[in-house]
């Protein structure tokens, strides 16, 4: 197991070395490769697109499943790219990712006893752990007194331990991994902020994922047309503390450029009913997908009952 994820990330680190319009070739090739030869997954992106968009004909359905092909191409460049990189500089360079509103963020971060931020498949999620590197004012970080290891990045560890390990450290890269401490599993989330409840956290989750098959509850929205079964945990842990509720979204903005959106839920999430807040979450991404519905990942089996 060691052997085998020190390989790989040493092979990540090469391949990040490269300029990245080297990586968006390769992501062309692994788009037409995906689309066009292996057909991955096209039955169920095109089950999900022509239900998400009832009023769309069949050539609207096809032509926003060849876009999702080709962002998902990029995607998978940019997260390679992103996955080897160990100098925030260069990701200030590229601009891949800036702020269009971060005091929405700074506001919810002053005002609260923490911070909840429910993201999604949207964009590219890969990049959300450099995202105390892509602030571009003159005077520096994001926001004076947030740390690295107050910024929590909760994910589902993988079966497989070597793929677990690489995939944590892709996610966050610019970080140093050997001392990063914010990056927490799903069953340990809740321990970590009871541990931590004297620092001010600030937990990003990914919250459009359908529910584990052992979930034991789930709350139903209306979502793209559908009713759909949610993951709740961000905003269970945000009202059991009283925490401010943040939608964020990584808006396309041209090709290798992406906008992160905040959007305020809430100031007090013990004010308002888990349902509420998840409601007022699928609004908003319901949104963004609709504007740019190539973005979301398809291929995802969202509606699996």
């Amino acid at each position: 197991m060691l052997i085998g994820t020190i390989i790989m990330l040493g092979l990540m680190r090469i391949l990040a070395a490269l300029p990245l319009k080297v990586h968006y070739a390769f992501g062309r090739f692994l788009s037409w490769f995906l689309k066009d030869v292996m057909r991955y997954r096209r039955d169920v992106v095109m089950t999900n697109l022509s239900r998400s968009f009832p009023d769309k004909k069949y050539h609207e359905i096809s032509a926003i499943a060849d876009e999702f092909y080709k962002h998902f191409g990029r995607l998978v460049a940019e997260a390679v790219w992103f996955g080897g990189c160990r100098n925030p500089e260069r990701l200030r360079r590229r601009r891949i990712v800036e702020y269009s509103n971060i005091e929405v963020f700074e506001k919810a971060y002053s005002e609260s006893p923490g911070v909840a931020v429910l993201t999604s498949h949207f964009g590219n999620w890969e990049l959300l752990g450099g995202c105390l590197n892509y602030d571009y004012r003159p005077d520096g970080k994001i926001i004076d007194g947030l740390v690295p290891d107050d910024l929590i990045f909760v994910y589902k560890p993988l079966k497989s331990r070597v793929w677990d390990k690489i995939m944590g450290d892709s996610r966050c890269a610019p970080v140093k991994r050997i001392d990063y401490k914010g990056y927490i599993s799903t069953e340990n989330i809740l321990r970590h902020v009871l541990e931590n409840k004297d620092r001010k956290l600030v937990v990003n989750m990914l919250s459009d994922q359908c529910p584990y098959r052992n979930s034991v509850a789930d709350i139903p929205v209306e979502f793209l047309h559908q009713e759909t079964r949610t993951m709740f945990g961000g905003a269970s842990l945000a009202r059991k503390f009283g925490w401010s509720v943040l939608y964020a979204s990584l808006f396309p903005t041209g090709k290798g450029h992406y906008e992160w959106r905040f959007t305020r839920i809430c100031p007090d999430a013990s004010k308002l009913s888990v349902k509420e807040i998840m409601d007022d979450y699928y609004a908003l991404l319901q949104k963004d997908i609709e504007a740019v519905p190539w973005c979301y990942l398809w291929t995802h089996k969202r509606w699996k009952k």
